[in-house]
């Protein structure tokens, strides 16, 4: 499938889907590993999604975001990890705690995760437009994958670091969704009929 990196167009990106990660250095099965596989819930929002993780530079609105930055700080030992843990997305939380965060050293560490993200990321889509189709296949990859013992994270994964021990698990950069209900044989022959019709579309377009 194409492989799209940073900056990309949106006007490639299906309105509505699933997004495949790869990261550098990281490979599995003679290929490159994937490291997170994500979707959205809103309609048409999978090119927002996209830029909610590498460019949008707040990671109250971006798990994935967040993930990295937990990574980066706790292989620094920064105890700035503690406040990096603060949701600010409610107006009560930023009344609480806005005074006691270091809001210069957020901005640091923000523009950081995004230059890994952009320097480090790239991702593939296929096109699902049925919103619980996309929750179910999203899920159904995500157990698959980790599952897999072949999909191993190198030594030098970044999210080795991580705080969270199902990252360091599973060796993908998630939480949800792990080690449940693989792909069922008509659920691997749906997948590769969605794949199938995407890469035709691709071609169609070339």
């Amino acid at each position: 499938m194409r492989r799209y990196t940073f900056p990309f167009d949106k006007q490639e990106i299906p309105k509505n889907g699933i997004y495949v990660l790869f990261e550098k250095g990281e490979h599995s099965h003679s290929a490159d590993r994937i490291v997170r596989i994500g979707t959205h819930t809103g309609e048409n929002q999978l090119c927002s999604r996209l830029f909610q993780h590498f460019l949008k530079e707040n990671k109250d609105r971006s798990i994935f975001r967040k993930n990295i930055g937990r990574a980066l700080l706790n292989k620094d030992n920064d105890e700035f990890l503690k406040q990096w843990e603060i949701d600010l997305t409610t107006r009560d939380a930023k009344e609480q705690h806005s005074g006691s965060i270091d809001l210069q050293k957020q901005d640091e560490i923000e523009k950081r995760v995004t230059k890994y993200i952009q320097n480090n990321f790239s991702f593939a889509v296929f096109q699902v437009d049925d919103k619980e189709k996309r929750l179910r296949l999203e899920s159904r990859i995500i157990s698959t994958i980790s599952l897999c013992e072949e999909c191993r994270p190198s030594e030098d994964w970044l999210g080795n670091f991580s705080p969270k021990e199902k990252i360091t698990q599973s060796g993908l950069w998630l939480v949800n969704e792990l080690w449940k209900n693989p792909l069922s044989d008509n659920q691997m022959n749906e997948l590769r009929q969605l794949l199938n019709i995407d890469i035709k579309n691709q071609a169609q377009s070339l």
